[in-house]
């Protein structure tokens, strides 16, 4: 299984990205897709997952209302649109696949490389 997410950039406070992350290798419209970023010197956080069918999304509550995230099941592809950026949103982020429930807790099992996402202020 490969993801490959893209639509990382330089932008400024204020502007929008598109995230972008093409699934293979996996039947993509069963899974949940979830994005996290982590930034410098900081543990990687969760920052939005949707379910298999697109009905349920959850969000980090500093990025409700300013990101969303959607998902083709057409095209093996997700999405996170970020709008409002702040210089706190910068990271590298992360598209993830495959949430199951381990040991008391959900792990995605398939990870992106990663696309770094830069706001000035």
């Amino acid at each position: 299984v490969q993801l490959q997410a893209s639509g990382g950039g330089l932008v400024q406070a204020g502007g929008s990205l598109r995230l972008s992350c093409v699934v293979s290798g996996r039947t993509f419209s069963s899974v949940y897709m979830g994005w996290f970023r982590q930034a410098p010197g900081k543990e990687r956080e969760f920052v939005a997952e949707i379910s298999w069918s697109g009905v349920s999304t959850y969000y980090l509550d500093s990025v409700k209302g300013r990101f969303t995230i959607s998902r083709d099941n057409a095209r093996n592809t997700g999405y996170l649109q970020m709008n409002s950026l702040k210089p706190e949103d910068t990271a590298v982020y992360y598209c993830a696949a495959d949430r199951r429930y381990s040991s008391g807790r959900y792990e995605y099992q398939y990870w992106g490389q990663g696309t770094q996402v830069t706001v000035s202020s």
